[in-house]
This record gives C-alpha cells, structure tokens and sequence, in this order.
C-alpha cells in the first residue's frame, strides 16, 4: 500500500505540480484524523513517520500495571510484545493498522486528501497568476453571460490555466466576440475567495496599451524609451506620452515604426482604436502644448496660485480640433499632462490679456488704498 500511495504522490507531483511533501503533510493529518474518529479517547498520542517512502501510523502508550484507559495505557506483558525491554511508566509506540479503519474513518481520510488537493491547486493557480499581474495573456473565450454580456475566458496553458472574468465594463466599445475566440487580455488583479482564485482581466484599463507598444517596440522593452503617462478612452482614441532616456533617440518614431507598422499593429490588436503619441517634457506648458496634438498651439500659460490649471491660445481655425469631437482631445490631453485646460481662440488673446492686466492693476491698488487710509 505504501508503495502504491507513494508512486500516486509522484505521479500527482508531475502531472499537476502538487510537492509530494505538501500531500504528505495533508495525508497524515487525515489518517489522524479517520482514527480519532473511529476510536474514542484517542488525542495527540496519535501520530505518522514518513522515513524512506515508508508511512507508519503508531498511538504512544503509557506502561501501567492496571489499564484504565486503554487509549493511552498500555499493560507490562503487551508492552514487552513490543519492546522486550520496556518498563513501567515508560511510553512504547504502538503500530496502527490502517486497514482495520471503518467506513466513516475511510471516507474521512478521502476527503481530507481530497480538499488537499484543491488548496494546493488553489494555491498554484494563485501564485502563479499573481505573477502575471499587469501582464497580457492570450486566452479563449468560454461564456458569454446573455444578459450582462460579462466574458468567461480561459487563460494559460497546460497545468497552469484557469477561468478569468472580463465583465462588460472592462470590454472595450465597439468590440464583439463570440465563444471560441481568442483574445488577448490585461490581467488587472488576482483575489483569493473561497471558491479558488478570481482573475480579474480587461481590455479597457491603459496598461494593455502600454503592453502592447512593448511588445512592438523593442526601445521601450530596453528602457531606451520610456512610456511616462496614458490616458485612454477604449475603444475610440489613447493619448500616449514617450520620452527617449538616451540623446538621438526618436521616441515617437521609435513607437511609430517603419511605415507606421509598429502603432499599425497596436491598432490592430485594439480594432482600430486611435493612437496619438506625444513626446513628454520636463517644461509642463510644452508638454501641454504637445499633449493637444494634432492641434496647433500658439502659447500655453500655467496660471498662478491654482491647482495645475493653465489657459491654452489656439489659432481659431484650430479651436475645434484642439477641444476634440465632444470635447475628447482636450479631456485626454488634461488626463495625460495632469492639468485643467482651458482653451482660447487667437481671437480672443488680446481681450484676455487685458482682462487679466486690469484684474492686476486693480489687485495692486487694494494695498495701495488701504496703506494711504491708515496714514490719514
């Protein structure tokens, strides 16, 4: 039996990654537990020896001369079958026979190996996909709820796979797939509950687009260019800021690629989501103006004492490019620079400057009145 339970643990250790020496522990504690349960007034005197892929199970016993409790005691006579050399008062372990257990103990044992397995599959699936967290993975799709349109996909391979949830907020707009497509997700965060790990994946979250720009661009993989910030609206439009960490770099070239083949591949995966890429800046006012792109920018002022809030003067032909179908250009450039955006046509540079040097002018004379007030 030994043998036999041994060659299982192996096969179990290489088929599914389970250590043996995990089983081990968990079908010791069953075997304890099935014969506490099958014998009454047996405690911690019940215990396992593992030694040489040999499992011996014994019940430590005290030598009295009168047994009272033959849980614990044991007689003289009995105890020198065992140990010829045992006294009084010594402890002799006594061997178990697991096949003398009953039914309810059997069944005990089983599912204590059972439930062993599930943690410790549990467990890997854990810590293996906690690994991959902010990762992309490919997977399949198994279920499409009807009525929320939440996703069930297969993600990994081999022993390492399981389900993953991609609910219908964390689907891109515009995007369709049916069971048995393959997608590629974010993986954004992986809980423990009680019925086994919950893999949380997305196609919206920024982090899939920055995936996917290093998967394409190897300068971005290297470190010789660094994506410093995304700001993204799935499924329609992403605003992403590069920089190089090297002179005679092009980052957005380097993202672009030959022909456009780089971004046309990050496209492609997203369903034909825009991208526009903008070099990052130190100087906030030209990492705004850039941010705006496609729009021309004649000046950007950050405006003092408020909380990262600038005025932005564009040519008034290109008012409505700059603000964006629905005021999207300008929203994305705000999330991507961290700044509230104001934005002005040229038309109206000049009455504004003169608003706000009025607003001064009249700002410098309170203190001016109030001293000459005091004097009098």
């Amino acid at each position: 039996m030994n043998a036999e339970i041994f060659a299982a643990l192996a096969q179990l250790e290489k088929e599914r990654g389970i250590p043996q020496s995990y089983m081990i522990d968990k079908i010791t504690q069953a075997l304890v537990a099935a014969y506490k349960k099958d014998k009454d007034g047996y405690t911690d005197n019940v215990f396992v020896e593992v030694e040489d892929n040999d499992m011996k199970m014994y019940v430590q016993k005290e030598v009295v001369d009168d047994v009272i409790s033959p849980a614990t005691e044991i007689s003289l006579d009995a105890a020198r079958k065992i140990n010829k050399h045992a006294q009084l008062g010594d402890l002799v372990n006594v061997d178990v026979k697991t096949q003398a257990f009953g039914r309810i103990a059997a069944q005990t044992a089983k599912q204590v190996i059972i439930q062993g397995i599930r943690e410790a599959e549990r467990g890997m699936i854990f810590d293996t996909f906690s690994s991959k967290e902010h990762e992309i993975l490919t997977g399949t799709v198994l279920r499409i709820e009807p009525n929320s349109g939440d996703m069930t996909v297969r993600i990994g391979g081999g022993n390492d796979k399981t389900d993953a949830m991609l609910s219908k907020s964390e689907q891109a707009r515009g995007e369709s797939y049916r069971e048995g497509d393959i997608i590629r997700v974010y993986v954004v965060e992986v809980r423990r509950s009680s019925r086994g790990p919950q893999v949380i994946v997305s196609r919206t979250h920024p982090g899939l687009v920055k995936r996917l720009f290093e998967l394409e661009v190897p300068e971005i993989e290297s470190g010789l260019v660094e994506v410093k910030s995304i700001a993204r609206e799935a499924g329609s439009r992403t605003k992403l800021a590069v920089c190089a960490t090297q002179p005679n770099i092009d980052p957005v070239g380097a993202c672009v690629g030959t022909r456009g083949g780089r971004v046309g591949a990050v496209v492609d995966e997203l369903h034909g989501e825009k991208m526009d890429i903008v070099v990052w800046s130190e100087d906030p006012e030209q990492f705004i103006a850039s941010a705006l792109s496609p729009a021309e920018v004649v000046s950007v002022k950050v405006l003092p004492g408020s909380a990262k809030a600038c005025r932005v003067i564009v040519p008034d032909d290109q008012l409505s490019l700059a603000i964006g179908k629905e005021g999207q250009n300008a929203r994305l450039a705000a999330r991507l620079t961290g700044f509230k955006i104001d934005i002005k046509p040229a038309s109206q540079a000049a009455e504004i400057e003169a608003a706000e040097l009025a607003e001064a002018e009249a700002k410098a004379r309170v203190p001016e009145e109030a001293l000459t007030a005091e004097e009098e």
